[in-house]
């Protein structure tokens, strides 16, 4: 003789519609959608630091103003050169974070501000981010490593086959 158990209509439902089971499953479903999508999304954080000079505060220390001018309009340097005539930096960085990655350098800024003997502005330069080298934009000019050869020096050397 066998054994059988009450049969049981099926239920294609597990919580009928509008009960507390139902609402809890859809709330807790909404959240988890609302909290993976923020997750995904690109948030972006933009960070300064450093001294950022404005162009106004530029055009107030042309070259040949005094030492004392360009104290007073910028304030204290971020550095200056430990040799020969003296420069002022002032350097600024900006980064960009996305959500949980590492900060990126978006721009990096050095305004140098070369002084003469007679401790008046004799060169403007404005520095950045140009394939990791320094960039003049004020004389439009890059300077180069290694050590500087003249076009007789050139011409010279690859007569005889001696590289420079």
């Amino acid at each position: 003789m066998r054994h059988t158990l009450p049969i049981r209509p099926k239920t294609t439902k597990r919580f009928p519609a509008g009960s507390r089971g139902a609402r809890s499953v859809a709330i807790a479903l909404g959240l988890g959608v609302a909290l993976a999508a923020a997750g995904c999304s690109s948030i972006t954080q933009v960070q300064r630091h450093g001294y950022i000079v404005s162009q106004d505060q530029l055009d107030q220390v042309p070259v040949g103003s005094s030492k004392e001018q360009v104290d007073y309009v910028l304030g204290t340097p971020s550095t200056t050169a430990t040799f020969g005539n003296e420069v002022y930096y002032y350097i600024s960085q900006t980064t960009e974070t996305t959500a949980f990655l590492a900060p990126k350098v978006t721009d990096q800024r050095i305004l140098a501000i070369y002084f003469d003997d007679d401790r008046r502005v004799s060169r403007l330069a404005d520095y950045g981010l140009q394939d990791g080298r320094v960039f003049d934009y004020i004389s439009r000019t890059t300077p180069t490593t290694g050590a500087e050869v003249t076009l007789l020096r050139q011409i010279f050397s690859s007569a005889v086959g001696e590289n420079v």
